[in-house]
């Protein structure tokens, strides 16, 4: 089993409690390095808080309405080793 990692809220700058206004994701869900997992909005721009590497969402630490700043625990997220690969290429077997 990999490793549990949190995703935190990035440099977004001088903010500071900059409210969730969208998850993007849900517990369970594969995400890829970089797809978003929740939305944030400022005075003057809406933000995406990225994953900072792929895997699992095991378990959000946030719901709309909530004030983040940089550095906030957004998910928890089951990391994958990079040269793990899905299994379904095993799926088809060399025909006799």
């Amino acid at each position: 089993m990999a490793d549990l990692k949190e995703a935190r809220v990035p440099d977004i700058g001088d903010y500071q409690g900059v409210p969730v206004i969208e998850l993007l994701v849900a517990v369970g869900d594969q995400v890829s390095q970089d797809q978003g997992l929740v939305t944030l909005e400022s005075d003057k721009a809406t933000m995406e808080v990225p994953a900072p590497f792929a895997g699992v969402v095991r378990e959000l630490k946030v719901k709309i309405g909530d004030e983040l700043s940089e550095g906030s625990v957004v998910a928890l997220i089951e990391a994958q080793d990079a040269g793990a690969a899905p299994a379904a290429d095993e799926s088809a077997p060399a025909k006799a």
